[in-house]
């Protein structure tokens, strides 16, 4: 009987579950539900028109759920509709953090989180940061993703280093993730 219930799949166990006792590592925002439209407020401001609902600011960010072994965090933001271009990386992120506010500062080194740094955003050296999406004749699927990693520094980053590098590093020292897109 247990070998026709295991073939069955009733004693199965998804990846995705969690341990006992731990709830499963969510991501989520107060700005748009998973799946949901992206508010204007989020859009980048370098696609032409002068929208004034356009302002280029992160949306706000929170996560529960981590792995006990987490030591940082990085959160790595792609469009999923335009071969995966990253559009924002933010990585040494404090383990006591578990969110963001709306509007992180477009610098290396944000004020909030404390300790934690952006990349640059496709080669230009002064856009540090988000930068929201640009799809002014279409609607594109933006992924975030925030990872829970194995240590408290990418020391191998720096101002110079690229998104891909940036997301490379993250894969690499990631223990966890958990994601929310939207659309805009």
């Amino acid at each position: 009987m247990f070998c026709v219930l295991l073939l069955l799949g009733l004693f199965a166990v998804s990846p995705t579950t969690a341990a006992a006792g731990q709830s499963a590592f969510t991501l989520s925002s107060t700005a748009f539900a998973d799946g949901g439209v992206i508010p204007k407020v989020h859009e980048c401001t370098s696609g032409g028109g002068n929208d004034p609902a356009k302002k280029n600011e992160s949306p706000p960010l929170a996560w529960s759920g981590a792995p006990a072994t987490a030591k940082s965090y990085a959160i790595v933001m792609r469009d999923l509709s335009n071969a995966n271009l990253i559009h924002w990386v933010i990585y040494d992120i404090p383990v006591s953090t578990t969110s963001l506010p709306q509007n992180v500062q477009h610098v290396y080194r944000p004020s909030v989180p404390a300790g934690a740094r952006q990349v640059y955003y496709r080669g230009s050296a002064s856009l540090y940061g988000y930068q929201g999406p640009c799809s002014p004749s279409t609607v594109n699927t933006y992924e975030f993703v925030v990872h829970a990693l194995d240590r408290t520094s990418l020391t191998s980053l720096d101002s110079g280093s690229s998104t891909q590098t940036a997301a490379r590093a993250i894969a690499a020292a990631s223990v966890g993730s958990a994601r929310i897109s939207g659309k805009s």
